[in-house]
């Protein structure tokens, strides 16, 4: 992702997150921290950015930040296709483990990241602004934690 993404990326994420959507401040700030701590991806097709994805890794550790499609692209895998760099990204950067937060209302969200080897680890409560908790989940990298897809 590039700030020339960001007008593309920030109406994805007004759509997708209409309650708790981050500015485009926001955006342009983990941006701004890139490479140290942050790798940011999107997905194009035909031309139209139609999805992107985001994480945060320091030492052994990484969270995913966000992950949003379109809803036209939802269940094509574009997801999967997202979350499948992110955590190429977390094992070229050493992590051990990722984390992520995901609404409890996401059902589908939920289950790619139960196929992709993420286990559940508890909930935060009124977690997001309109009051929805979130499950907390982690996915280990270490050896003997294999590929998910």
């Amino acid at each position: 992702m590039t700030v020339a993404d960001l007008p593309s990326v920030v109406e994805i994420e007004r759509i997708t997150f209409p309650l708790d959507a981050w500015s485009e401040a926001m955006l342009r700030g983990e941006l701004d921290d890139q490479p140290r701590t942050r790798h940011y991806v999107v997905a194009v097709v035909d031309d139209e950015i139609v999805g992107y994805a985001g994480l945060a890794a320091a030492a052994d550790q990484a969270d995913v930040q966000t992950i949003a499609v379109l809803a036209g692209h939802r269940r094509s895998g574009v997801g999967a296709a997202l979350l499948t760099e992110l955590l190429a990204e977390a094992v070229r950067r050493g992590a051990s483990e990722v984390f992520l937060e995901v609404r409890s209302d996401n059902s589908p969200a939920q289950a790619m990241y139960e196929r992709f080897g993420f286990e559940r680890l508890g909930v935060r409560r009124n977690y997001y602004d309109d009051g929805t908790d979130a499950i907390t989940m982690v996915r280990n990298l270490r050896e003997g934690a294999h590929e998910h897809a």
